[in-house]
């Protein structure tokens, strides 16, 4: 956890990733347990807990930012200077549901770069098969943004 935190921004409650699985060069895999106790199963669904497509797709988003942090750190730079920020998603594709008690594979891989935006495809695995696939970018801003 101590490496995630060091790579990323995000902290609990808004952090889904648990574990750093490998860096590659041209991506990284991270792995999370959902765990029923996580607060957005109080409202979605009360009996039938079902996880957020939203929040599969921002684990992918911080596994992209972790591969982002790794490649700036490689490169000698500060991760303090630049936040990870999302600036597209594209054909997001939910293909089964995943809750409480699974474990989730997240895989990134970086497609190519264009200025400061990277733009990355992403898979969860559950089971070893696909629970959904998204297409999106990230941008490493610096300072506040502007």
């Amino acid at each position: 956890m101590d490496e995630i935190l060091r790579s990323i921004p995000h902290r609990p409650p808004f952090l889904f990733i648990d574990e750093i699985v490998e860096i590659r060069e041209d991506g990284a895999t991270c792995k999370r347990k959902i765990r029923m106790e996580e607060p957005q199963f109080e409202g979605h669904y009360p009996g039938n807990p079902i996880m957020p497509g939203v929040l599969l797709c921002e684990a992918c988003f911080q596994t992209g930012a972790i591969f982002l942090s790794k490649q700036i750190e490689k490169e000698g730079k500060s991760l303090n200077d630049v936040t990870p920020v999302l600036s597209r998603i594209t054909d997001a594709r939910f293909k089964q549901m995943v809750k409480p008690g699974d474990e989730i594979t997240i895989e990134v891989t970086m497609k190519e770069t264009i200025s400061r935006f990277f733009f990355m495809s992403a898979k969860v695995l559950k089971d070893g098969k696909p629970a959904m696939t998204i297409g999106f970018a990230l941008a490493m801003v610096e300072g506040d943004g502007k």
